[in-house]
């Protein structure tokens, strides 16, 4: 049973960021709440179908806003701790239940982002700019998480 079933409130929650390619949208979400949550929450990413690299408009738009990239690394979900996840955030716009291995019993959010993968600088800002009020207005309230601003 979680924590938060009996009454006990788990101060750090675990956040796994789901999306196609672990190149651009979930890698940038991964960044942003490690930038915003700090030792509040533990963010990683995923891929359906991981890329394997991240392309230069990914780490261009995060560097540029000040958010570290250090340690991101495309990776598909077979790589991800999903027995310790308390939250998959779903930032495809596909259903992944059937993409989701047992081994994960947390609670799995759809919040769909548009995909900048081969677009311009401006397209990945944009999306910087989404996760972002993602993570930090949106996210606390669907995971139970207090917002520190």
């Amino acid at each position: 049973m979680r924590p938060e079933a009996v009454g006990v409130e788990k101060s750090v929650r675990k956040v796994l960021f789901l999306c196609h390619g672990n190149a651009c949208r979930s890698i940038m979400a991964e960044a942003l709440a490690r930038h915003f949550w700090g030792e509040d929450m533990e963010a990683c990413s995923a891929g359906l179908d991981p890329l394997g690299y991240i392309p230069s408009n990914t780490l261009e738009a995060l560097n540029e806003a000040g958010i570290s990239t250090d340690g991101l690394h495309s990776k598909g979900l077979s790589e991800a701790p999903l027995g310790d996840i308390d939250y998959l955030v779903n930032l495809t716009y596909f259903e992944v239940d059937s993409f989701i291995p047992p081994a994960f019993s947390g609670e799995l959010i759809f919040c769909p982002v548009r995909d900048p993968f081969g677009q311009s600088i401006e397209s990945f800002r944009q999306v910087r700019e989404e996760l972002e009020w993602l993570v930090r207005r949106r996210l606390p309230g669907l995971i139970g998480a207090v917002n520190r601003e």
